[in-house]
Parts: C-alpha cells; structure tokens; sequence
C-alpha cells in the first residue's frame, strides 16, 4: 500500500464516490499523484472528466457519472472497474451532503431522508459490490469510510448531518469487524473543518480548518497504514475525544446555543 508499491508494475486501483469536488477530488489528486489507476464516481461527469484530465495519464483512469443514492448504478460502476481493473486496492465512500435540519419543520423530513440516503445507505451500496473479490484476493485492501468529527456528538440545527455521521461510524465498526477474518481493513476518517464547497457556506467559525489537499495526503497515509480510525486535523481529534467524554450536564448549556448551519429554504 505505499507510495514505492504504486509505482511498480501493478498500480494501487483505488475506487472513489463523490470525486467530483472537496475530499473525493482531493483524494483523487492525491492518488493519481502516488501512479494509482483510479475509478471515479460523481453525479457530474463533466467535472469527473475535466478533473482526470488534469492528471499524468488520464487515459488509464476512468470516470462514472451516477448518483450514489442509485444503487444499482453503484453496481454497474463498480461492475465495469472491476472487469477492467480485475478488483479494487482501495474503496472510498467519499460522497457526502450537509443540510441545517430542524425537527419540527415538516418540510425538512425529505432532507433528513436525502442525508441518510447520501452519507449512510449509499456507504453501505459503495462497498457492498467489491467485498467478494477483495476476499478472493491477497495483499492489503481497504474499505474506507469517511465520517465527521459531526458524527461525536450532537449539535443543534444538524441533526441530519450529526447522525448521519454517528451512524455511518457504527456501520463502519461493525463491517471492520466483519471483514478482520479476511485480511480487509475497514478505515474510518472522520475529517475536521476541511476548506471544500461544502464548508465554505458556513458562516461561523470553524477552528483548526485545513486545505483539502493536506488533508488528503493525511488521509491516505492513514488507509496506507489501515489504521482503524483516524481524526484529521489531529487536534480536532483532541478536541472530539473530550467531547466524547464530556457530561450532558455541562455539554448542553456550553453548546446550547451555539451557532448552527443555516438551513435550506424550500424554493
């Protein structure tokens, strides 16, 4: 899985959703940089396309215009890379949306639905067509996961987003320890503040922001060494870690009043 193994004969092949823009674009540059073949996976297959094109040989990479929400569209992608490719190295359900959420809205239920379907089932659809040739196969493989520091604890105006997250990390522990019998290492990532298109509508401070790019080179070292979970910035991690621990009795007046993302207005 390192850096020297990518440049031999046999390139790292590394799947990836949500690759169009932020983490996945990011991971993407990051990977295509290292010599791996990459599958990328977006609703907007022009962006893919400009994106690969971008890269040292772009011709060896290939890019799926689908939306992750469309399993079967998952299988047909997923289908097609490991017909061509003979299986994947590395799989990274990167695709991810935030929404501000409020419970007592009605018309904000069909977000709660759109964010679950985005950031938990279509996880779950994403690994779901490898797993039988990664147990066929030797060598490292990975299935990552990529969470949210959002996903500790609870926040008000995210509810959608905060358990999302809380339970694609619960999804991700359970499938690691399914998969430890086959040599498969189950990675979950759970990113800080990460300058991308999704962070950069928020308007309240974000502390410890990083650049997608130094977040991705992280990242990948993290899935290289198939740590189990891995918190990037490093002192977001601290920072999730107290919080974890932190009693209700002093959780709920510190951030019951804490800024909160705005929600989407219906059109």
């Amino acid at each position: 899985m390192s850096a020297a193994a990518s440049r031999t004969s046999t390139p790292l092949r590394v799947f990836i959703t949500g690759a169009s823009s932020g983490i996945g674009a990011a991971l993407a540059r990051e990977y295509a940089a290292r010599g791996a073949v990459l599958g990328l996976l977006a609703r907007r297959g022009d962006a893919l396309e400009a994106l690969i094109a971008s890269f040292p040989h772009p011709e060896r990479h290939r890019a799926y215009a689908a939306d992750v929400t469309d399993a079967e569209a998952l299988a047909r992608a997923a289908r097609d890379f490991i017909h061509t490719h003979g299986g994947a190295d590395v799989v990274i359900a990167s695709a991810g949306i935030s929404h501000g959420t409020l419970t007592e809205r009605a018309e904000d239920l069909p977000l709660f639905a759109s964010v679950f379907a985005t950031n938990v089932q279509a996880t779950v659809a994403t690994f779901a067509p490898f797993i039988a040739t990664m147990k066929a196969h030797a060598g490292p493989r990975r299935l990552v996961a990529i969470g949210s520091v959002a996903g500790v604890r609870g926040m008000r105006g995210a509810g959608a987003y905060c358990a999302s997250k809380a339970a694609a990390h619960g999804y991700a522990e359970s499938l690691r320890l399914e998969m430890r019998p086959y040599g498969i290492r189950v990675v979950t990532i759970a990113p800080g503040y990460i300058a991308t298109p999704m962070t950069s509508k928020n308007r309240f401070p974000m502390p410890f922001l990083m650049p997608a790019e130094r977040f991705a080179a992280r990242a990948v070292r993290a899935i290289e060494a198939g740590a189990a979970y891995r918190t990037i910035p490093w002192p977001m991690g601290l920072a999730a870690k107290l919080l974890r621990v932190l009693p209700n009795f002093l959780f709920d007046p510190l951030f019951a009043r804490a800024p909160q993302k705005a929600r989407k207005e219906a059109a």
